[in-house]
């Protein structure tokens, strides 16, 4: 799925400024660029964009309310100029897994005064002698490096946690996916035509047990879809966003 699309998904029907956290994980940019993101984002203040093969962030608008920026496992080896300039109040910043070589490319941080813990993971930069030494000293407001501070003292556990937090989140994902192509594979127009999808009201009275609640599949339609009418369309779509959600990696564990 591309970018702009992601977005527009990942919306959910709110605008742009009620957004906080977009995460954009495994989607495709633009030839390299960040694509569909606005200035319009004024309230964001966590966004990932994991593998999505951005080779430049010379398109990125303005956050200035941007705390985390999750880009590792992307194609950077340069711009990082664009990160002081239009997120100028990162915390945090993951570079993990991109072609980041040299310590010159790492000195465009030293602008980013609030940054406070930086990962380097699996980039080239990273094999270079002194490594954590230099970049400690080039960058001094950095506390935490891949981690851990000059003292070798893991960060804290807030960032555990907040790892902690994105596997569950995942895990929850993966529960929605499954239920939802178990309903989707239930209910698709078997022409291909848009009609009405799975309704949170059912009047037959053999769906209900002895307690007056739905049960079996409709009572579960009932619970995905808090009793709205829903195109086919409409609730493809919903599967075609937690599906966009997961990383490849769990995509055998789903399907």
């Amino acid at each position: 799925m591309d970018m702009k699309k992601r977005i527009t998904l990942e919306l959910r029907n709110r605008s742009p400024a009620e957004v906080t956290e977009l995460v954009l994980d495994n989607s495709r940019s633009a030839d390299g660029e960040v694509d569909g993101l606005t200035d319009e984002f004024t309230e964001l203040e966590f966004l990932s964009m994991v593998n999505v093969g951005l080779t430049s962030l010379t398109k990125l608008p303005s956050l200035p309310k941007l705390r985390k920026l999750e880009l590792s496992d992307n194609n950077l080896s340069g711009s990082l100029e664009m990160l002081s300039e239009k997120c100028p109040n990162l915390t945090y910043l993951n570079l993990s897994g991109n072609k980041i070589k040299e310590l010159s490319t790492v000195e465009a941080l030293q602008h980013l005064k609030s940054l406070q813990s930086l990962d380097l993971f699996n980039c080239e930069i990273t094999s270079l002698e002194d490594y954590r030494e230099s970049v400690f000293e080039l960058l001094p407001q950095v506390t935490y490096l891949d981690g851990f501070d000059q003292e070798d003292n893991e960060a804290p556990d807030s960032e555990a946690d907040d790892e902690g937090e994105a596997r569950l989140r995942q895990k929850a994902d993966l529960f929605l996916v499954l239920v939802s192509v178990s309903l989707c594979s239930v209910f698709a127009d078997e022409d291909g035509e848009d009609g009405a999808g799975p309704t949170g009201v059912y009047d037959d009275e053999e769906d209900e047990d002895e307690d007056g609640s739905e049960g079996g599949e409709a009572g579960l339609g009932f619970q995905v879809n808090r009793g709205n009418q829903v195109s086919n369309s409409d609730f493809i779509l919903q599967v075609e966003l937690q599906v966009a959600r997961i990383p490849e990696k769990y995509y055998i564990s789903v399907f």
